[in-house]
Parts: structure tokens; C-alpha cells; sequence
């Protein structure tokens, strides 16, 4: 492969066309104010204001100079190459918020160290929702934070809105953050001619584009197989855990509480991150949606700190009448998601007054 040097254009100057002659091979080829120099293999070295340019084999008598690639940079050119790279790397992170919990995703964006993407949702008079990027999001890595709490349906439609409007604007990667994912309760048929919501929303959300899910504590584990993308889901425990690690409470008074029996292998994993504490369950019956009644409690509370565990808080019902029936000396209620969480506080208010 031959070389040609070529300086810069106040020094540049031409020559005749006859210097170049078939029965050489051209390895190193100098333009100067003087004249052409041919060297078969003797080397030359590059004036400092030129630029070097590879040339392949020649085709039909004409030297051929291939585009440029990393490996004909300077070790500068390289570096500067690279740090450009970088720099656009850590701005191909896009963080939108829905209308769901902005609160929650401005805090992520600030642990993360950006800001919260530009982003214009709204709704018809006929209630349908549009949704415009007002940033270019094309080759980046977009997340969506969504939780598809009350009204559930509104904030479910609007995820699969922004996830298409991502989609269409050329997006490298989209993940639907879920810090609650809405009908993972309908995830099996308890009766005859019964749906399996959380199958037919994990389609929607893989339908509309989305690339991978991120959710949090999902009410069971085989709702991660319903989705055909990759799905991380992530528990709250370690930060329940150093809550109850802040308090000043004997691992030896402590009693893990399971509100139902589908509830037992959470309680169970829970228990043992507290020094391997006792468990309690307790057993209800259902008499329809969101209404149980409590029949027994196995195992023993009194005298001791109870720590209810459940992925998700809805009514509080069943919750507050197990722990002061067995008069337990302190209730600890823990739980990933608290949908109805005006009425759980009021409950709890009328309990404790009475």
C-alpha cells in the first residue's frame, strides 16, 4: 500500500504528470514547493502541517484513497474521538414522566442527576389523551415512569400512548418503569369465563414497543413470564429493612405476619432477613372482591412488634383487625403499594380512637 503526503495549501505546488511512472512502486509520496520525491522503500517523514492519506493499489493507473477509519487516526485524534463519544453516551438517557406520579419520577431524575424530559400530555374533551415529545429521542435510551395506579385504565392508556410516541420517534431502547403494575391480581381464572387481565396488559405493553419492563413487587412472580420482553422486577425489602434496622426494636419481640396464606413465601424470605424471626398467618376467607373475613390466626403476636408483610395495600381492612383483635404490643404494616391510602389512614384513626 502507497502513501501520498499531502501539506498544506500554501505549500502546495504541482508538478508534471510524467514523474509518475508504472515501473515503480510508490510507498511514500511528498508534496514540496521543489519538487516530487519517489522512494521505492527508503521512508519519509510527514511535515507537520500535512495530512496523511492512505492510498490503495492503484485501478487502472489511478491511486484509489479509501475513507478514513479509526485505525489511520493519531493517538489524539483517537483520544479526542472517544472523550466526544463518551459525552454523547451520557446524554443518551432520557428520563418522561407521565401524569401518574411526576413527584416520583422528578426525585429518580435528580438521584440520576438529570432532567426530566421534555414531554406534553394532554386530554380531548372527549377524554382521549395526546401525547407529544418536545425533545429529540432518536438512538437513545428512553424511560418511562408510569405507574398504572388509580384511575387505573387513564394511566394505563397513557403509558401505551408515550411508549408509542417513542417508538415512532426512532428510539434505540424503551423501558416502561411500573412502580405499580395495575390488574397483576387477575393473573390466573379462579372461576369458570374469568379473563386474565395481566396477560392481555403485559401484550399491550409489548405491542406498543416497548423494549424491556421495570417493576416493583409484583402481587406474583408469574406475571414476569406473561411478558415476551425482558422484565427486571425489584423488591422494597432492603429499604423496609433498614427502616426496622433504624428502630430500636429486639429481633428476639419480633413476629412476621403473612395476611393470607398466598402471602407466605414473601413472609417466609422477609422473616429471614430479620435474623430469622417466627412467622404468623393468618387465614380469611373471601366472601368477594375486597371483601374477607378473618377466621383464624396461626401462630402468636401477643406481646410482640407484629410486621405485616404484603406486596399491596388496597382496602386495610383485613390488616387492622388481626393485629388489635390478638392485641399485639406494636403493628408494623409494611407493604410495597398503599393504593387506598387516604381510607387505610382513616381506618386506622377510627381504630385506634375505639
Amino acid at each position: 500500500m502507497a502513501a501520498l503526503v499531502l501539506p498544506s495549501t500554501t505549500s502546495c505546488s504541482t508538478s508534471s504528470s510524467s514523474t509518475f511512472r508504472s515501473s515503480y512502486a510508490i510507498s511514500r509520496c511528498s508534496l514540496s514547493p521543489r519538487s516530487f520525491v519517489l522512494a521505492e522503500s527508503r521512508p519519509r517523514t510527514c511535515p507537520l502541517n500535512g495530512v496523511r492519506c492512505e492510498l490503495s493499489e492503484s485501478l487502472n493507473g489511478k491511486p484509489c484513497v479509501p475513507i478514513l477509519n479509526d485505525g489511520m487516526l493519531s493517538k489524539f485524534l483517537q483520544s479526542r474521538q472517544l472523550e466526544n463519544s463518551v459525552n454523547r453516551a451520557n446524554t443518551r438517557l432520557k428520563i418522561f414522566s407521565g401524569t401518574a406520579n411526576p413527584t416520583l419520577s422528578q426525585e429518580i431524575a435528580w438521584y440520576m442527576g438529570l432532567n426530566l424530559g421534555e414531554i406534553n400530555i394532554k386530554r380531548f374533551a372527549d377524554g382521549e389523551i395526546y401525547v407529544q415529545l418536545q425533545e429529540s429521542v432518536r438512538g437513545c435510551d428512553v424511560y418511562l415512569v408510569q405507574p398504572t395506579c388509580p384511575p387505573a385504565n387513564e394511566n394505563l392508556m397513557e403509558l401505551l400512548v408515550m411508549i408509542d410516541a417513542c417508538r415512532r420517534a426512532s428510539a434505540k431502547n424503551i423501558t416502561a418503569v411500573i412502580p405499580y403494575f395495575g390488574y397483576a391480581r387477575a393473573d390466573r381464572k379462579t372461576h369458570g369465563r374469568e379473563s386474565i387481565a395481566a396477560k392481555l396488559v403485559a401484550n399491550l405493553i409489548t405491542e406498543a414497543g416497548a423494549d424491556r419492563v421495570l417493576a416493583c413487587d409484583l402481587h406474583s412472580g408469574q406475571s414476569m413470564g406473561y411478558f415476551d420482553i425482558p422484565v427486571d422486577h425489584v423488591y422494597c425489602q432492603p429499604v423496609i429493612l433498614d427502616y426496622l434496622a433504624s428502630k430500636t426494636i429486639s429481633f428476639n419481640d419480633l413476629v412476621v405476619v403473612s395476611p393470607d396464606v398466598g402471602g407466605v413465601a414473601r413472609a417466609r424470605a422477609f422473616a429471614k432477613k430479620l435474623s430469622d424471626a417466627p412467622l404468623a398467618i393468618v387465614d380469611k376467607r373471601r366472601h368477594g372482591h375486597n371483601v374477607a373475613e378473618v377466621m383464624n390466626l396461626i401462630g402468636d403476636v401477643k406481646g410482640k412488634v407484629a410486621v405485616m408483610v404484603d406486596d399491596m395495600i388496597d382496602t386495610a381492612v383485613i390488616i387492622l383487625d388481626v393485629p388489635v383483635a390478638n392485641r399485639g404490643y406494636m403493628i408494623i404494616i409494611v407493604s410495597g403499594k398503599v393504593i387506598g391510602l387516604q381510607n387505610a389512614l382513616k381506618l386506622f384513626s377510627n381504630k385506634l380512637e375505639s
